[in-house]
């Protein structure tokens, strides 16, 4: 039996910021993907459970939007940098990407380096991508006017959930949408596209100091 391609995405807070954390399951079928479930206010270890109940009898592709990874001596990744550029000449402001060292990233960058190396741990076959959710949906040619104001606008993340839904994701319960919730949807959808060979733009992997690709 061909096991189920299921692909999560995954908005990561800071360690102490359960509450702004939220993932979202889909199954990828006849080139679309099709909603199964999402949460928010998950820690570690809540995640962990998703991933293994997700795991099950499943090819699993999960996409992390948090750094996975940091440049030694500190600064800008050299993807870091070449993503900027690309999301600049998109409409998007150039703090859309963040040196994973700075001070107020540094702390999400830890938490992606230890979520993502549980999961590694306990599911050594699941495919893990670091991804950029906004800015995935920027280069695929969603409102760049909305992205830019999703945070506080109520009506942008409705126009943005309704893009995600005639581009591919199937089946989003309709109602409104928090930031992190939306976020969640964009990095499954940027991991598909990943996964299917579609993105927009990405980084390979550099092992062993940046073990997981970087796609949009």
């Amino acid at each position: 039996m061909t096991a189920r391609p299921i692909i999560m995405g995954v908005d990561l807070s800071g360690p102490s910021n359960h509450a702004d954390t939220a993932c979202a399951e889909f199954e990828s079928a006849d080139g679309r993907l099709i909603y199964r479930r999402h949460m928010t206010y998950l820690a570690d270890s809540d995640l962990l459970h998703v991933v293994d109940g997700s795991a099950r009898g499943a090819s699993l592709t999960v996409g992390i939007d948090a750094p996975l990874s940091y440049q030694d001596g500190g600064g800008d990744r050299q993807r870091d940098r070449e993503l900027r550029r690309q999301l600049q000449r998109a409409g998007m402001p150039s703090g859309t990407v963040m040196t994973p060292t700075m001070t107020r990233m540094a702390y999400l960058t830890l938490r992606g380096v230890a979520v993502s190396r549980l999961i590694t741990t306990a599911h050594p076959d699941a495919a893990i991508v670091e991804v950029h959710p906004f800015g995935a949906l920027a280069l695929a040619g969603a409102p760049v006017e909305d992205l830019r104001t999703v945070k506080q606008d109520e009506g942008a993340r409705e126009r943005i959930a309704g893009w995600l839904s005639e581009n591919g994701l199937e089946g989003l319960p309709d109602h409104a949408y928090s930031d992190h919730e939306l976020a969640a949807f964009g990095s499954a959808f940027a991991a598909w596209k990943w996964q299917v060979g579609a993105s927009s733009w990405m980084a390979e992997a550099e092992a062993p100091f940046h073990p997981h690709p970087f796609a949009c």
